[in-house]
C-alpha cells in the first residue's frame, strides 16, 4: 500500500476503466499487511463489475463488505446503508468503490463532508485501451465533471491500462505517454501504474503496482 494515501480511499474513474479490480487488490493487499478493512461498493448504478460480488473473497481476508441494500437483487435500488458514514469517521482503512462517471460520483458527492472531514486520497483510474481511440483531453474533461458531481478533487492517477488477457510490456511502456499528458491536463499526479503479476518481472519494479485480475467478464466466469 503506497505510504502517501489516506486511510480513505476513493476510487473513481470511467466505465471499464478497472476500478473494481483495483480495489479488490489493494483491499486484500491493506488485510494482508495487518490492517483492519472496510471495501464499500457504491455503485448503484451498474449491476455488473461490483465488488459486491467478491464477498467471499473478502470474508477469507477478514474484510468487511458495505453494498448496496439490494444488490445482486431484482430490487436493485439506489440504497446505501447509514453504516458508511460511520466506517468513514472509524479511522480504519477504508476503500469506497465508485461507478463509472459522473452519475456513480453524484451518489459519492453525499458523502462529501464527511471525507472532507476525515481526509481521504480519491484515485482516477485510466485505461488507455477502453476506447478504440483514447483522448487524452476527453479523459481529463470527464476527470472535472466527476469532481464537481462528487464535490470532491482527484489526488492521483492510476494507470490501469490492460487488453485483459492480450496485455504486453509493449503495451503497458506505450500508456506511459497517455497517463503523463492526462497529468498535465488536470494537475494530477501519478501515483502508479497497475501491472498484471504475470507480466510484472517484465518490466522496471519502480512506480508498479502488481496486481491479480480478479475481476472477470461473464463468459470467462462461465
Amino acid at each position: 500500500m503506497p505510504e502517501k494515501l489516506a486511510q480513505c480511499i476513493i476510487v473513481c474513474g470511467h466505465y471499464g476503466a478497472g476500478k473494481t479490480n483495483l480495489t479488490v487488490n489493494l483491499a486484500l493487499l491493506a488485510a494482508g499487511a495487518g490492517e483492519r478493512v472496510t471495501v464499500v461498493d457504491m455503485d448503484i448504478v451498474n449491476p455488473y463489475f461490483r465488488t459486491a460480488d467478491h464477498q467471499g473473497l473478502f470474508l477469507d481476508a477478514g474484510i468487511r463488505l458495505i453494498a448496496p441494500v439490494y444488490a445482486n437483487t431484482n430490487l436493485d435500488l439506489p440504497v446505501l446503508p447509514p453504516s458508511v458514514s460511520t466506517a468513514i469517521r472509524s479511522g480504519e482503512r477504508v476503500f469506497l468503490d465508485v461507478g463509472g462517471d459522473d452519475d456513480g460520483a453524484v451518489v459519492l458527492g453525499g458523502f462529501s463532508s464527511v471525507l472532507g472531514e476525515r481526509g481521504y486520497s480519491m484515485l482516477y483510474v485510466v485505461n488507455r485501451c477502453r476506447e478504440l481511440e483514447p483522448d487524452p483531453v476527453q479523459e481529463a474533461r470527464l476527470l472535472e465533471r466527476i469532481s464537481r458531481a462528487s464535490r470532491l478533487r482527484p489526488t492521483h492517477l492510476v494507470d490501469n491500462t490492460n487488453l485483459m488477457g492480450e496485455t504486453t510490456p509493449r503495451l503497458l511502456e506505450r500508456s506511459e505517454e497517455y497517463i503523463r499528458e492526462v497529468s498535465r491536463l488536470t494537475g494530477v499526479p501519478v501515483l502508479c501504474q497497475a501491472v498484471e503479476q504475470r507480466l510484472a518481472g517484465q518490466l522496471p519494479a519502480k512506480g508498479k503496482l502488481p496486481v491479480t485480475i480478479y475481476v472477470k467478464p461473464p463468459w470467462e466466469e462461465r
